[in-house]
C-alpha cells in the first residue's frame, strides 16, 4: 500500500483541486484528458493512503468532506510554498546566498538598521536575514566562529588583530552620565577615580561566548550593575540605578531634556573608533548590497549618531 508521502504529489493535489472546481468527476475527467475510472482510480488511492474518504459519491456531484475540504486547504498552501521555493531558488542561481547574517554591536544606531533592512527587503531577495545583538568582544567574534557574515560596529584595535575583511566606520564619544537625583550630579567639580569607584556602574555584558570577554571603565571592587544592552544600560541610568559612560548620541536628548546629567571627569574623554567587517572574499548580491551601503557617508554617520530630540522622555 502507497504511503500519504508518495501519493500526496503536487500533481495530485492539482488534480483534487480541478475536482472540487469542476464539482464533478466527469467533468473533471474531460478536462484533464482522462478517462472517468482512471481519475476515480487515483482518488482512490489518495483516500486508502489517508485511510480518510475525500469526496461524498453519494450523488451525481462530487462533494467535499470535511477531511478533503481540510486537505484542499493545506494542498494549496503546500503548492504556493513550492512555487515561492522555486522563486527563490531561481533567484538564489543568479548569486543570492540563502541566508545573510548581520552582528550589530550595541553601539550601532538600531533605527538606521532597520531602515538599511527596510530598503533591503524592497527589493525582493530571496535570503533570509538574521541580525544578531552582540556587545564588545563578541561582535567580532560573531564573525570569527562563523556566526555572522559581517559585523558592524568593531573595534578597530580588535579589529587590527583580525584577518578579516575590515573598513572604519568612525568614532563614538561616550559621555559620563547620572540621573539628577544620583550622588554624584551634586559635585561640581570633575569626578576623580574615588568617587567613580565609590558608587555602583552600570555595565553591559560582552557577548563573547568564550573567555571573559573586555571590561571596560570598571574599578576592581566596585559594585557593578550587569545588562544585556546598551538600551538597558540607559534605562537603568535614568532610574539612577547606578552611572557609568553612555555613547553621546544616544544620551543626549536625555541630557538636553534635563533627565540625565553629564559630569566631566578628571581624564581625557572616552573614543571608540569602530568599522565593519566581513569574511566572504567572494560576496555574494546580499552581501554586496549591505557593503555597498555602508560606502555611504551619509549611512556610516547615521549608524554612528541619532536624530537631535529622538527617544527623549516627554
Amino acid at each position: 500500500m502507497q504511503t500519504a508521502r508518495d501519493v500526496l504529489t503536487p500533481d495530485t493535489l492539482a488534480l483534487l483541486q480541478r475536482i472540487a472546481r469542476e464539482g464533478s468527476f466527469a467533468s473533471a475527467a474531460r478536462s484533464l484528458g482522462l478517462v472517468p475510472s482512471a481519475l476515480s482510480y487515483r482518488v482512490r488511492l489518495v483516500e486508502d493512503a489517508l485511510d480518510a474518504l475525500l469526496f461524498d459519491r453519494s450523488s451525481r456531484q462530487a462533494r467535499l468532506t470535511a477531511a478533503g475540504a481540510e486537505l484542499l486547504r493545506e494542498g494549496s498552501r503546500l503548492l504556493d510554498e513550492i512555487d515561492a521555493v522555486a522563486n527563490r531558488v531561481r533567484r538564489v542561481a543568479t548569486g543570492w546566498e540563502p541566508q545573510l547574517s548581520i552582528a550589530v554591536d550595541g553601539l550601532i544606531e538600531r533605527g538606521t538598521v532597520m531602515e538599511l533592512t527596510e530598503a533591503f527587503f524592497a527589493l525582493e531577495p530571496p535570503t533570509q536575514l538574521k541580525l544578531r545583538d552582540e556587545i564588545l568582544t563578541g561582535t567580532l567574534e560573531a564573525l570569527n566562529q562563523g556566526q555572522s557574515d559581517i559585523a558592524i560596529g568593531v573595534n578597530v584595535d580588535m579589529a587590527n588583530s583580525s584577518a578579516h575583511n575590515f573598513r572604519p566606520l568612525g568614532s563614538v564619544e561616550f559621555i559620563y552620565v547620572v540621573a539628577p537625583h544620583h550622588p554624584l550630579a551634586a559635585i561640581e567639580r570633575p569626578l576623580n577615580d574615588t568617587d567613580l569607584r565609590s558608587h555602583r556602574a552600570v555595565a553591559v555584558a560582552d557577548t563573547v561566548q568564550r573567555g571573559n570577554g573586555a571590561t571596560v571603565g570598571i574599578f576592581a571592587g566596585q559594585s557593578v550593575l550587569t545588562v544585556p544592552s546598551m538600551q538597558a544600560k540607559l534605562d537603568a541610568q535614568l532610574r539612577g540605578l547606578g552611572a557609568g559612560a553612555i555613547p553621546l548620541p544616544m544620551a543626549r536628548p536625555y541630557v538636553e531634556a534635563g533627565h540625565l546629567v553629564e559630569k566631566k571627569l578628571d581624564r581625557p574623554p572616552r573614543i571608540y573608533h569602530v568599522g565593519y567587517a566581513w569574511r566572504s572574499a567572494n560576496p555574494g548580491r546580499a552581501l554586496k548590497w549591505w557593503l555597498e551601503q555602508l560606502e555611504s557617508p551619509a549611512t556610516r554617520a547615521a549608524l554612528l549618531d541619532r536624530p537631535r530630540g529622538s527617544g527623549a522622555i516627554a
